[in-house]
């Protein structure tokens, strides 16, 4: 793994080489299929908000729009979930919820696309945006018993149909604030 600014000023950003199957990936150069992109950087003085507050850090994790990834977004939820001191059913209930978005938009998904997942992390909150490209994209019914279960588990969920034709569900959740840390 490479690091650079090891400090832990603000602005910080950590870069991991990626290791596929064919080795190490020298940070920079191009992905193949199958390779997952991660992106960690420090939102200091970030103008976007999450539940009233700044996001402090953002994950982007890009992959096939395959089912046979979706462990690796659940495995990488509960991470970031943890994190941000989430209880272990917050962390969860976050995982169902992701892995639920995702079988959501994959079903819609132009077959050999990729599915993009950006986690943007609050002091206690959580953000997740699950995107693909789609031929002809709709919107999840809002009254459906998949919707209502994916509300309950993330507390805010929304979708939309974006420029390019990409599916996009988007949750947020917060940390119980009612909890001592």
């Amino acid at each position: 793994m490479t690091e650079e600014g090891t400090s832990s000023s603000p602005g910080r950003t950590l870069a991991a080489d990626v290791i596929s199957g064919a080795g190490v990936r020298a940070p920079g150069r191009g992905r193949g299929r199958g390779q997952t992109e991660l992106g960690h950087k420090a939102a200091a003085g970030a103008r976007q908000v999450t539940s009233d507050e700044a996001i402090r850090d953002k994950v982007t994790i890009k992959m096939p729009a395959d089912g046979a990834y979706l462990s690796v977004l659940r495995t990488a939820t509960a991470g970031l979930a943890a994190r941000l001191d989430f209880t272990l059913d917050e962390i969860e209930d976050m995982r169902i919820a992701v892995d639920e978005a995702c079988a959501m938009v994959l079903s819609q998904a132009i077959p050999g696309s990729d599915l993009a997942c950006d986690f943007a992390l609050g002091q206690d909150s959580m953000t997740v945006r699950v995107s693909v490209t789609c031929l002809a994209p709709r919107v999840p019914s809002g009254d459906t018993f998949a919707w209502t279960v994916l509300t309950a588990l993330a507390g805010s969920v929304d979708a939309q149909v974006g420029p390019g034709d990409v599916l996009t569900i988007t949750l947020r959740k917060s940390r119980d604030s009612s909890r001592s840390v």
